[in-house]
């Protein structure tokens, strides 16, 4: 099993060392030849920030390429994204709960923590990219 995740995808803008690539990210099922006349199939398209020297990479625009990220990356992400918060939420709930709170307030104090939560994540969005990030693994001619 590889140790990275790649995704193959569309250069769609570069700005200085920024290079914007589009990745159209489907389900599952969205390759199924059935999948036009069913509702489950779906697909999104995802623009990705690579912070690259582009001396290494005489990249154009609409020039196809593969991005890749290791799965710790990965998973640093996730925790970030989802489990801290998840983590927050319940236990906000849980000891306010516990605490002889009525419901309603535990549940409005529990969403009311993610708001610091998700503030601290945008305020330090420029440290975090730095260990989160994405690579051009190639160039496909």
């Amino acid at each position: 099993m590889s140790d990275k995740i790649r995704h193959s995808g569309v250069v769609d803008s570069i700005d200085g060392r920024c290079v914007k690539v589009r990745i159209v990210q489907t389900s599952a099922c969205a390759a199924c030849k059935v999948a036009s006349h069913c509702n489950a199939s779906e697909s999104k398209v995802k623009l990705v920030d690579v912070v690259c020297d582009n001396a290494q990479y005489s990249l154009k625009v609409g020039q196809p390429v593969v991005v890749s990220a290791s799965r710790q990356v990965a998973g640093r992400a996730l925790l970030l994204g989802f489990g801290l918060p998840l983590l927050l939420l319940v236990g906000t709930l849980v000891v306010l709960t516990w605490q002889s709170y009525d419901e309603a307030t535990a549940a409005l104090a529990s969403l009311a923590v993610l708001l610091p939560y998700y503030l601290a994540l945008w305020l330090l969005r420029d440290h975090i990219s730095r260990r989160i990030s994405f690579q051009i693994e190639e160039s496909i001619e």
